[in-house]
């Protein structure tokens, strides 16, 4: 069955309320208060972002999945390759990405002319068979050791070398998923190219209207022999003009699934992505966990300065998304910014459980089994009757979706350990670096994502505080 839809209709575009759009597939994890990225040792890059005892399981029954990219140079395909990764190890799955170029800047070197890719040169054809074959045979020895998701970043540009490729992937007992990136756009192409390749070790120290020449030259010899995929292939996901069109064929299985949908929302829109803390509340003030309190005056005069950052970044004051949870605290720093805002329970804080409203010292006195716990692992850890960053993340998975989908400027008015999950997504942070991230009060972190990560800059607001503990 082939499927296609489109990423530009109207009701894809529209910027829902979180509320409105997720409602139903969001569930508060809260209870009541009181109530009893390790790197794999083979060289030339498999990341791998999670340990073995933080990966999420996969059905028994399930074939580990064999992503394999296709298309020509400059579409877009390594950008696509890292978004996956980040994603599914964000998620918690053990996932690998092998980028051929890579393996070819290393065993052959960087720096090679565009003849090097002419399909005419003997040589050059023979040299980069060889670093492709030995980068799928490094993904297949990683995925049957103990990966679950591997990503090949090629070109893959021919049928005969996509052939060969899922053979070898289905004798290893991999499911394989085709991922094509089609792009005809010279002004996407054009960019991609100054913003991306020039950068590269391809071309250090290179005349940049040189470098374009070469790479352009590059592109042409690909061309000449590609072979758009064909639906006779196997299962595929062909994103064209740069994600504004998606078309499935037969793909299967959960995460499969899942990738066709976190495709559907991926763009390319320069925006900032805004994430802040409630102002300091009355817990904050007292050291004490969860609850809903009210803000402190130094919280409610943190509001006041949010609005007025605000103010200075939109003026016009009808471009900016604000999200928030559904907490006192956090609904009451948003109140002073005098615009809609989403309250949305997904960004509610962690459910502390029996530990709700209680310090950190209190824990120690009363649960000392508790607090030990929490000190040995502090993102499995789960509160009794509550919480852990594992679940966090779970519930958190709407509004990465959203937060990808949106072409607007978003602010993220939340909690701690929410706001340090979201970090991570965006900047790539191993899980178990999570729960030990800065997110300081009265601080907004501005993130603006690119083809390769995230810029950031951060901003404190007054009134300033003293560093206190966390969640």
């Amino acid at each position: 069955m082939i499927v296609h839809w489109s990423t530009s209709s109207p009701a894809l575009q529209a910027d829902l309320a979180p509320e409105r759009s997720t409602r139903q597939r969001i569930r508060s994890l809260r209870g009541r208060p009181g109530q009893p990225l390790l790197r794999h040792p083979i060289p030339c890059r498999a990341y791998d972002r999670t340990r073995n005892n933080t990966a999420v399981q996969i059905a028994p029954d399930s074939l580990k999945l064999a992503v394999v990219m296709v298309g020509l140079p400059a579409r877009g395909k390594s950008y696509t390759a890292r978004r996956i990764e980040r994603y599914l190890s964000w998620l918690g799955y053990r996932t690998g990405v092998f980028n051929v170029g890579e393996y070819r800047r290393a065993r052959v070197g960087a720096r090679l002319p565009h003849s090097f890719f002419d399909p005419d040169n003997p040589r050059g054809e023979e040299a980069r068979r060889s670093v492709a074959m030995a980068a799928l045979e490094d993904m297949v020895a990683w995925l049957t050791d103990h990966g679950q998701v591997a990503i090949y970043d090629a070109t893959n540009s021919t049928r005969a070398r996509r052939v060969m490729v899922c053979a070898r992937c289905e004798r290893a007992g991999f499911q394989v998923l085709f991922i094509e990136i089609r792009c005809d756009d010279p002004t996407l192409i054009e960019a991609n190219i100054r913003s991306t390749k020039l950068s590269s070790p391809d071309y250090e120290d290179t005349d940049p209207d040189e470098a374009v020449t070469d790479f352009r030259a590059r592109i042409a010899h690909y061309q000449r022999v590609y072979q758009p995929l064909e639906d006779d292939e196997g299962a595929y996901l062909r994103v064209t003009g740069a994600g504004r069109g998606v078309t499935v064929s037969n793909v299967d299985g959960y995460l499969a699934a899942r990738l066709v949908f976190f495709l559907m929302n991926l763009h390319l829109t320069a925006r900032p992505i805004w994430l802040t803390r409630h102002g300091e509340s009355v817990y904050n003030a007292a050291g004490l966990l969860g609850g809903d309190p009210d803000l402190t005056p130094d919280g409610h005069r943190y509001a006041q300065s949010l609005a007025e950052f605000l103010d200075r970044c939109d003026p016009d004051r009808k471009d900016i998304v604000i999200w928030t949870s559904s907490l006192r605290r956090a609904v009451q720093t948003a109140a002073p910014l005098g615009r809609t805002s989403w309250p949305w329970r997904a960004l509610d804080e962690i459910n502390a459980g029996i530990c709700d409203s209680m310090s950190y010292a209190q824990i120690q006195e009363h649960l000392p089994e508790e607090y030990e716990a929490r000190t040995r692992d502090k993102f499995t850890y789960r509160y009794p009757r509550g919480e852990s960053y594992q679940d966090i993340i779970l519930r958190l998975d709407p509004v990465i979706i959203e937060l990808e989908r949106t072409r607007k400027p978003v602010l993220v008015i939340a909690h701690n350990a929410v706001l340090r999950a979201l970090y991570a997504y965006f900047q790539g942070v191993s899980r178990e670096r999570c729960p030990h991230l800065a997110i300081p009060l009265h601080t907004v972190i501005e993130l603006t994502p690119h083809a390769y990560g995230c810029h950031e800059t951060r901003m404190p607001l007054e009134p300033r505080l003293d560093s206190r503990e966390a969640l």
